[in-house]
């Protein structure tokens, strides 16, 4: 406490100098609205009433707009195409996927591998024999120095906003200056396994295979699937079959147009594939239907409930990819001179009822908001990760969602949802997006089976 106190004396002798609230790498930015000065995620706020009354309001305003101890900045975002289930990218395991989009990041962002100092990977499925050691191999093949660490997490559809987290927090905590992260899935190497039979089985018992794929997709705490947690979303806020089908069919028109406008370049990593004619570098999305009609929608069986609303072309594609995302500190940025594309601002994990799993945006945007003491008109662009048709428009409603300015060029009912890849490809989008339109600040976010949602607020610094 007492070092917490002396860090807080130390900022305010600052402001009383003059110096103003972060923004842009070497540049002052005006501080947004009282909020509480948050040391780094997961420490708690401390009001700044017990500080003397002549304390200058400049700093109040600094205090407020610091989510993060430090400035952290995103110097490059890349992802690959996602391949459809089974599709072109089915014998690339989760490895080979990082390793490709890390290389891409890389080598956009002008950042050596030798200056990188934590490589951190979010993987749900394990689904290579080899993915238990996903972030340290991806840096040791990307060329990272031997002793730097790895580390790979999962949080589920979460996972790659939350290597961005971990990234963040080891910049803020010093531990690393520039922080590799990302999310790799490769959902069709999903494996058949065998449990309880290593040590032999009872005579006359078969051997019962289990879809690892599925299982994964069922929540065991509920007993539900997480497309019946997207069931229970529908029914609660009386969402049709219709607006399901309605807002797939708007997602994936939203992708159509972006891609023929080529705003996918940006952030897209080539993967070259070996085909029948030969090896060709892929940099499309397999998983869109842009051609799709809302009449053949309409005709596709329900799948969790009778009478229900989710649907194979309602819901997100399973799918494969990966995303890439370098974190620097200010200090990073100076000393190397990158090139910051936008600024962390904050970000928040919250838990829900597992039963509507895919209402945890809504508290995890709230949250996030309230930390960068912003609001959802603050933003230009905003994500919402769209597991399912009424998930979204569950979020959509509850939270005001403006439409004309969320998931703007379409979704994972387009583009496939490879779950740890998700979020890489969001922040990536974002990121490119933002600076395309000349917006200022956006967020994105995802649900998470189980019960949570994740949300990561970036600022342009363009």
């Amino acid at each position: 406490m007492q070092a917490r106190l002396l860090l807080l004396q130390s900022l305010s002798l600052q402001a009383w100098e003059g110096e103003e609230g972060e923004g842009k790498a070497g540049q002052r930015a005006e501080a947004p609205p009282s909020r509480p000065f948050l040391l780094c995620k997961g420490q708690p706020a401390f009001l700044l009433s017990f500080l003397p009354s002549f304390l200058p309001r400049l700093f109040r305003k600094r205090a407020a707009a610091m989510a993060l101890l430090r400035g952290v900045f995103i110097v490059s975002a890349k992802r690959t195409p996602f391949g459809a289930f089974g599709g072109f990218l089915k014998d690339f395991t989760v490895t080979n996927l990082s390793e490709i989009a890390a290389r891409s990041a890389l080598s956009a962002g002008k950042v050596s591998p030798e200056i990188v100092d934590s490589v951190i990977m979010g993987n749900v499925m394990q689904s290579a024999s080899d993915a238990i050691y996903l972030a340290r191999h991806v840096g040791l093949r990307i060329g990272v120095p031997v002793a730097v660490p790895a580390l790979t997490v999962n949080r589920l559809c979460g996972s790659g906003f939350q290597s961005i987290v971990n990234g963040c927090q080891e910049i803020c905590l010093k531990e690393s200056e520039i922080v590799l992260c990302g999310g790799t899935e490769n959902m069709s190497q999903a494996p058949y396994t065998v449990r309880n039979a290593r040590f032999g089985t009872k005579l006359g018992v078969d051997l019962k295979l289990e879809d690892t794929l599925w299982a994964g997709l069922t929540d065991s705490h509920i007993k539900t699937p997480m497309g019946g947690t997207a069931e229970n979303l529908a029914a609660q806020h009386k969402i049709t079959r219709e607006e399901c089908d309605r807002y797939a069919l708007k997602t994936q028109q939203r992708w159509k147009a972006a891609h023929e406008a080529g705003y996918f370049k940006a952030e897209m990593a080539p993967v070259e594939v070996k085909t029948k004619k030969g090896k060709q570098n892929v940099e499309t999305d397999e998983h869109p239907r842009p051609d799709v009609t809302l009449e053949q929608l309409a005709k596709l069986p329900l799948v969790f409930k009778k009478d229900g609303t989710v649907t194979a072309g309602n819901a997100s594609g399973v799918c494969d990819g990966a995303g890439a995302v370098i974190l620097a500190s200010e200090d990073a940025v100076q000393k190397h001179s990158l090139t910051p594309l936008a600024r962390i601002v904050a970000y928040h994990v919250s838990g829900c009822d597992p039963n509507i799993m895919g209402i945890g945006p809504v508290f995890a945007i709230t949250e996030a908001l309230k930390k960068a003491g912003l609001s959802l008109k603050d933003m230009d662009l905003v994500e919402v990760n769209e597991a399912f048709a009424p998930q979204y428009l569950a979020v959509e409603k509850v939270l005001g969602l403006d439409p004309e300015k969320t998931n703007v060029n379409g979704g994972a009912i387009a583009l496939g949802h490879p779950l740890a890849a998700s979020g890489s490809r969001i922040t990536a989008h974002l990121t490119h997006e933002l600076r395309r339109r000349g917006g200022k600040y956006a967020v994105g976010s995802a649900c998470i089976g189980g019960g949570q949602g994740i949300a990561v607020i970036i600022q342009n610094t363009a």
